[in-house]
């Protein structure tokens, strides 16, 4: 006998037993479970279980019926036939997307909704996600292509105060392992080349070639480096090691870093600043490894020039491929916590990419306790905090 595919659904306030008793209602029938959704928004509980039925559908229902009434709640049942009976499609996979917001706008879902909408990929499900820092929604996308949903959104990631962040969906997104941040984002702003470039009295140059570092566009971001790197030209060393001891890490982020060390995560930086920064702060925070841009200094002075290239967006990538190599770590078992307008392709390597936008004291501190919340870290799971 072939089933009947049926979609049954209940509405109405919740407490507890309610699950229980709507599964009893089903269990009395030869059903095989297919989707199973259930959300509660304050006191209103909505459950629907998309099934198999080998059986008359008006008895389902009226089981189900009869359940719900005893609950004081709504039901319907209907008859889905029209849906696909076999596999989704090959060619579309599922992402998880989430977006995080202090607050979280309304514009600022409709505008990731709409750029989901533009690419022909469509959301399947939305729920709040428990945070006291910030707000935030999961969303299940079904894509046909993973990668230009991740450009897309990150593109968009300039928003102030929200953050976004992507990966594949399913039991993988409990696998990792391995994270990068960003130092300017998450652990020390301020600690780019514009900060020497003030002290060498190049500020406002730098300042633009900050900007345009921050447009998103990874092939341009090695040339404004070295663009950068020749404001400096004729800094004394003394006065970079005078820059880089002032620089302060954003508070708790000893202590962040501690709670990822301790729940197993090997945890570097790349930064689009100076490696003498960068190593700094990986010494002080117990990095396992950090890269950066290294200046060439002659004569006790900077000339001006990059020692190898620049880190750019693919020698970011490349490098976040070197240290899961070097520790036997798959890329999708990978974390990457960085701006999402100058770090396209770092994202894009990564397992697990969130993007954020601010970059000040307050931003990057509450970046730090984004990626903690994100990968499931709490005070209360992680006593030494």
């Amino acid at each position: 006998m072939r089933p009947t595919t049926v979609l049954a659904a209940i509405t109405g306030r919740d407490r507890p037993g309610v699950t229980a008793a709507f599964f009893a209602s089903l269990a009395a029938h030869d059903v095989d479970i297919r989707n199973v959704e259930q959300v509660v928004l304050r006191d209103r509980l909505h459950l629907t279980v998309l099934l198999d039925l080998r059986g008359d559908p008006g008895a389902l229902r009226a089981s189900v019926t009869s359940a719900a009434s005893a609950l004081g709640m709504d039901s319907d049942v209907r008859l889905a036939e029209d849906l696909p009976q076999g596999r989704p499609d090959r060619r579309s996979s599922f992402s998880a997307v989430t977006v995080l917001g202090c607050p979280l706008r309304a514009g600022a879902l409709s505008a990731r909704a709409q750029r989901i909408a533009d690419l022909g990929d469509n959301i399947e499900s939305v729920f709040q996600l428990p945070s006291e820092h910030a707000p935030g929604v999961d969303m299940l996308v079904r894509t046909a292509d993973p990668g230009a949903l991740r450009a897309e959104l990150f593109r968009a990631a300039r928003e102030a105060g929200v953050a976004v962040a992507v990966e594949a969906a399913g039991l993988v997104r409990r696998s990792k392992r391995l994270v990068v941040l960003d130092l300017e984002a998450t652990l020390v702003p301020g600690a780019g080349m514009a900060v020497l470039a003030e002290r060498a009295g190049a500020g406002e140059r730098a300042a633009e070639l900050c900007a345009q570092l921050r447009s998103g566009d990874d092939a341009a971001a090695g040339d404004c480096v070295r663009d950068q790197a020749s404001l400096l030209a004729g800094l004394p060393e003394h006065e970079v090691r005078a820059v880089r001891d002032r620089l302060r890490a954003v508070p708790g982020a000893g202590s962040g870093i501690g709670s990822l060390r301790r729940s197993g995560y090997a945890v570097g930086l790349v930064s689009d600043g100076p490696q003498v920064v960068a190593d700094r702060f990986a010494r002080e925070l117990g990095l396992d490894f950090a890269v950066a841009n290294d200046l060439e200094v002659r004569g006790g002075a900077l000339t001006g020039r990059l020692i190898g290239p620049a880190l750019d967006g693919p020698a970011k990538a490349e490098a976040l491929r070197r240290f899961a190599a070097d520790r036997a770590v798959p890329l999708d078992q990978t974390v990457v916590a960085a701006r999402g307008c100058s770090d396209l392709e770092l994202l894009a390597t990564a397992g697990l990419a969130i993007a954020f936008s601010g970059r000040s004291p307050e931003d990057a501190a509450a970046n730090l306790a984004m990626v903690l919340f994100l990968l499931g870290i709490t005070a209360e799971d992680d006593p030494g905090r």
